[in-house]
């Protein structure tokens, strides 16, 4: 609540919205301030900032502004699922369009090679391919390392004049826009409420597509562009890993048979976690070892626990060692299926019988018939 009438531009920061989006509200939905004093500008009360609050919360949920503005004057949020439902008929249906990146353009795939978002994670196609860098055309992200700016017009890297700080523009999807505007407000409440609602509603696969791949790449090239945005990164990063950490679990008596494993100094392990959540969801339950697994801990990891499948992932081609999959053929009780997964590893240095999985999609129906073959009935030996 607002204890005192505030003007336009401390209402403004109070919501994390430009002013320019509180005129506008005003002029074309009625949602201005109501206090008025003679020879002052008008103030927003509290009652005012109530709906103005309403009217922010759904829009970052996608829901049309001329909709979101009638329940404003209501002075009521709907239900999350009226909201969400409304974000779904915003967002196109069709199963098979391509995922759009930060700036709303498909992203290609490239089953060896993959762009990394502000963080240094794999940024997959609508595939799950893993998108291509261009070496001779990259910027450095927030963490220092590349991400591709051929696709990105450099008009779409600036702030929007008078619109505040953005991390992906209009042709990206309801959802990920969203999750961008709550980003730049610093708003973790709001991303893990969007981010819930959109795996609630879609699943861990198609949010992680559609929704925190196209936000990433976009802060990664806002980055790029202005310097900025390392704390918004950070923020989007968080809320991933406890979004999907809260995906809910097999019961703790079902046998984990998938070891999900970062390569020996590899520290990024956010699709690792896309996996692990997406296992879930099929329920599949597994272990992960998170980052930094050196040789000797992956050996007695899958000694003690005998594994039917492992996935080792690397994301920079120093930290994809060949030999860490090799002691892996050569344990003593092989598991069934040894995956590498990530852009780092190089497919002409891989060991006989690994495959490199190239999609979430692609690694969740694998590790899912390689933890009961007998029922997926799924010959195997091409891994």
């Amino acid at each position: 609540m607002v204890d005192e009438a505030l003007t336009a531009g401390a209402a403004a920061r109070r919501l994390g919205v430009a002013v320019t989006t509180l005129r506008t509200w005003h002029q074309r939905y009625g949602l201005g301030p109501s206090q008025h004093s003679p020879g002052q500008h008008r103030r927003y009360t509290a009652e005012d900032m109530d709906r103005l609050e309403v009217m922010r919360r759904l829009t970052a949920r996608g829901v049309t502004p001329a909709e979101a503005a009638s329940w404003a004057r209501q002075g009521v949020v709907p239900m999350d699922a009226a909201a969400r439902s409304a974000q779904n008929r915003a967002a196109p249906s069709a199963p098979d369009r391509a995922a759009p990146s930060a700036q709303g353009h498909a992203v290609p795939s490239a089953p060896d090679r993959a762009a990394p978002s502000a963080q240094g994670h794999a940024v997959p196609s609508a595939q799950g391919h893993a998108a291509p860098s261009a070496p001779d055309r990259t910027v450095p992200s927030a963490q220092g390392r590349a991400v591709p700016t051929g696709a990105v017009p450099t008009d779409a890297q600036a702030p929007r004049r008078g619109g505040g700080p953005t991390v992906a523009n209009a042709r990206a999807g309801p959802a990920a826009r969203g999750v961008a505007r709550a980003a730049a407000r610093l708003d973790a409440a709001s991303v893990r409420d969007l981010l819930e609602a959109n795996v609630a509603d879609h699943g861990v696969v198609a949010t992680w597509h559609e929704v925190i791949v196209p936000v990433l790449v976009g802060i990664g090239e806002r980055y790029a562009a202005t310097q900025r945005f390392i704390e918004v990164e950070h923020v989007v990063s968080r809320c991933v890993t406890e979004v999907l950490g809260a995906v809910p679990r097999p019961s703790p008596g079902a046998p984990a048979r998938i070891l999900l494993a970062a390569a020996d100094e590899e520290q990024h392990t956010l699709p690792l976690e896309a996996l692990a959540a997406a296992l879930a969801e099929q329920g599949v339950p597994c272990r992960s070892l998170g980052a930094r697994v050196p040789q000797r801990a992956l050996d007695e990891a899958v000694a003690r626990t005998g594994p039917t499948a492992v996935v080792l992932w690397s994301q920079q081609r120093q930290t994809a060692a060949p030999g860490q999959l090799r002691g892996l053929l050569d344990a003593p009780h092989r598991p069934l299926l040894v995956a590498a997964a990530g852009p780092g590893w190089d497919r002409a240095a891989m060991p006989e019988g690994v495959p490199v999985l190239d999609s979430l999609p692609e690694a969740v129906a694998a590790v899912t018939a390689a933890a009961d073959p007998a029922r997926h009935r799924i010959d195997l030996r091409w891994c």
